[in-house]
């Protein structure tokens, strides 16, 4: 019953990306992300994916586990858009 909490907080902070990471997907557009915001984000949700696994908590695990892919996908877009994202308009 005490991972009921974990499971609600999981899937609604990984349901909070799905909107930016479609919008990412369609537009491929990342020019008022913050790179370094999601380059410290997915590095701190791979440290509670982490500590989710050596807690054995299944809840942690797989909240982190798909929040770091959504993550990993718009920080992998804005590495790509980098150059342009930074060019003098």
């Amino acid at each position: 019953m005490d991972e009921i909490f974990g499971y609600l907080g999981g899937t609604l902070t990984t349901i909070a990306f799905i909107p930016q990471a479609y919008k990412v997907y369609k537009t491929k557009k990342t020019k008022d992300l913050s790179l370094a915001m999601f380059v410290i984000f997915s590095l701190g949700v791979v440290c509670w994916f982490i500590y989710g696994i050596m807690l054995n908590s299944m809840p942690m695990i797989l909240a982190n586990f798909f929040t770091i892919c959504f993550a990993l996908y718009i920080l992998a877009v804005k590495a790509r858009n980098y150059k342009e994202d930074n060019s003098i308009d």
